[in-house]
């Protein structure tokens, strides 16, 4: 493999490259009208432009993709996250161009990529799952009647897709007409399938996901997990690596049975098993995410591995050059994922021009971004701008840095999801470990992130008008011709 594709924008596009690049692969960028001075653009050996900023003109072109990269003589296409990553169409076309698709086969995306599929798929091997239905429902009648038998509070999920869409918590019977209704509208407008399903909703869940890597060969371990209950809208903020709760015996059968649902559909490459874990840490399959997750870099600090890297060995045949045995935590890692929100304004997107943007430095922390000052904050995709990334040898060390690199990230032009992060560190639900899905409608109010704020805010005033009193008298030079000036000269 000597020149790869990828299919993606900004901080993932970059990810990819770097690594490429370090393996002496030459990359190709695509891009959209929006993107066209992208650092991912200009770090690209060659860049090839889709069309208008819309990703539906650009980004999801399969098909245009593919003629470029054929056109360039690519021999891999890495598809990052998002956009076509996980899609079985647009996979199975790159095969059969003669291009590698960097990622699972086109069987395991279409069977991972229905959640009812899924489950159906892991049923022989015995895996928990949480109480509920296992196949698609329409009927709002039929509906009520599986939301009684398995009680209430129910969750209604969409099938398809992820993401927090077309899923709806409903906590008694006279909202459930209502919510069905809601979440079915939510799965046609964003994954062009109505079906959803019902299952008990587990109260005060934890997030936790196991990383799974896979060879051609038959070898398929596991990678630890990640503690992603920190969410908003059931999208992660703040991700970790290991989870504070596990004990090792809940680790290692948390592992096996990730490892039994990547067998289950003869997987390939690096995926994820996401699970439910609820307060007496009993854990059920919740979906697989058939591609590289936002937050692998945790993974890749407490492990030591290059998780794009061993994607593309992979897609190329090669074999895991490790066994399960070999594989162990070490420290303990953080991740803030940066968005272009405003937490203050229950988190809407924030666009705008990028006035000021420095990056904290230092031992152990990682920025993984696609942007720089001077951009645009186009409103075209997802608001993510930038992952914080720290490692330390104890989860406290971890989040002590992870505050002080907050502290020196600056960003002006857009509001950002920094406060928040800060705010999380500071907590004391969090410094404990002691949190679930539910941490922020629990503990946060935009008035508590001011308050917090507001000692440092005063303080920094303070410092203002001290300095300004110096300034002034130094600078208060006497009127010329006067007697203070004689005496000055």
């Amino acid at each position: 493999m000597k020149k790869i594709l990828v299919a993606n924008r900004g901080e993932i596009a970059l990810r990819v490259m770097h690594t490429a690049k370090k393996m002496g692969i030459s990359t190709v960028a695509v891009y959209s009208e929006a993107d066209r001075e992208a650092p991912h653009v200009r770090f690209a050996d060659e860049a090839v432009l889709l069309g208008p900023a819309p990703s539906s003109q650009s980004y999801l072109q399969g098909e245009k993709i593919i003629k470029a990269a054929k056109a360039l003589g690519v021999d891999g296409i890495h598809p990052g996250y998002g956009f076509l990553s996980e899609n079985a169409a647009f996979a199975k076309a790159v095969s059969e161009a003669g291009i590698i698709f960097i990622g699972p086969t086109v069987e395991a995306i279409e069977m991972m990529g229905s959640k009812l599929a899924a489950k159906d798929a892991v049923k022989a091997y015995n895996i928990p799952m949480v109480p509920g239905v296992d196949h698609a429902i329409s009927d709002i009648e039929e509906a009520k009647k599986v939301a009684g038998s398995v009680g209430y509070p129910i969750l209604i999920k969409a099938s398809a897709g992820g993401g927090g869409k077309g899923m709806r918590v409903v906590e008694k019977e006279a909202e459930f007409e209502e919510q069905m209704e809601r979440a079915i509208s939510e799965a046609v407008s964003a994954f062009g399938d109505g079906s959803v399903f019902i299952e008990k909703y587990v109260t005060e869940p934890r997030h936790i996901e196991i990383q799974v890597l896979a060879d051609a060969h038959g070898n398929t371990l596991y990678l630890f997990e990640r503690e992603c209950s920190i969410q908003r809208r059931h999208q992660k903020v703040v991700e970790e690596a290991p989870s504070a709760v596990l004990t090792p015996d809940l680790r290692r059968r948390m592992g096996e049975a990730a490892v039994d649902v990547a067998r289950a559909c003869n997987y390939l490459g690096a995926g994820t098993v996401e699970f439910l874990v609820d307060a007496d840490l009993n854990f059920y399959f919740l979906e697989m995410n058939t591609r590289l997750q936002v937050e692998h870099p945790v993974t890749e600090l407490i492990t030591g591995l290059d998780l794009v890297e061993q994607q593309i060995r992979v897609a190329r045949g090669e074999k895991l050059a490790f066994s399960q045995d070999d594989l162990q935590i070490n420290g303990h890692a953080l991740e803030l994922r940066v968005c272009a929100e405003d937490p203050l304004s229950n988190f809407l997107p924030s666009v705008g021009l990028l006035s000021r943007y420095r990056k904290p430095v230092g031992e152990h922390i990682r920025v993984d971004d696609g942007i720089e000052e001077g951009m645009e904050v186009p409103i075209y995709y997802d608001p993510m701008l930038a992952k914080l990334i720290v490692w330390a040898p104890t989860r406290e060390a971890a989040i002590a840095r992870l505050k002080a690199a907050i502290e020196n990230y600056e960003i002006e032009g857009v509001a950002t999801t920094l406060p928040f992060g800060r705010f999380v560190c500071d907590h004391p639900a969090f410094q404990r470990g002691k949190f679930d899905t539910g941490f922020i409608k629990q503990y946060y109010t935009p008035e508590k992130l001011l308050d917090m704020q507001a000692p440092a805010e005063k303080a920094a005033a303070m410092l203002a008008v001290e300095l300004f009193e110096t300034h002034k008298k130094v600078l208060n030079a006497p009127k010329p011709g006067t007697d203070a000036w004689i005496r000055q000269r």
